[in-house]
């Protein structure tokens, strides 16, 4: 309590930082960006997908032909540097794409690999996946994988734990 005559100086608050629409995308700004663009192009994503390996795929996309998209988020240069496990991917997915934030220098990824430039609002294709066909059996047991991990998603949003 203060003391009497004494009056209390609240400090202002201090100001928001300004907005870099330049600066570095967070993962998450640029998945949600990418899986509105995957729903709009007619696929139906899902995020932090594990692989029969025990990898965790970002996104993996379901087309209404069967086929799979594979996608590895990067918020940054030095988050693709240190990234060595992509290549396990591969075999995982009919095409593969690293989705990248604006300002990202698209001459360091893969040439032979697909792009996807995002923000937390939309994405645009900038370069194809390179087709890869999966083997049947393959096709498969991930299509079970992707059905079982939608429908347990599905049930935990009617029935979460408790």
């Amino acid at each position: 309590m203060p003391a009497a005559g004494k009056e209390i100086v609240v400090p202002e608050p201090l100001p928001a930082p300004p907005f870099d629409p330049t600066g570095p995308l967070q993962a998450a700004d640029i998945r949600r960006g990418t899986m509105r663009m995957l729903v709009a192009l007619g696929l139906q994503p899902l995020a932090e997908v594990t692989l029969p390996t025990g990898r965790r795929l970002d996104l993996l996309a379901l087309a209404a032909d069967g086929g799979f998209w594979a996608v590895e988020i990067k918020s940054g240069l030095s988050d693709f540097r240190t990234d060595c496990k992509w290549p396990a991917y591969l075999p995982f997915a009919d095409r593969f794409f690293f989705a990248v934030g604006p300002g990202f220098p698209l001459d360091r990824l893969p040439a032979e690999e697909g792009v996807i430039l995002a923000d937390r609002f939309e994405g645009v294709v900038v370069r194809e996946g390179r087709l890869r066909p999966l083997p049947p059996a393959r096709r498969r047991s991930l299509l079970l994988r992707f059905a079982r991990l939608a429908a347990a998603r599905a049930h935990g949003l009617e029935d979460p734990p408790l």
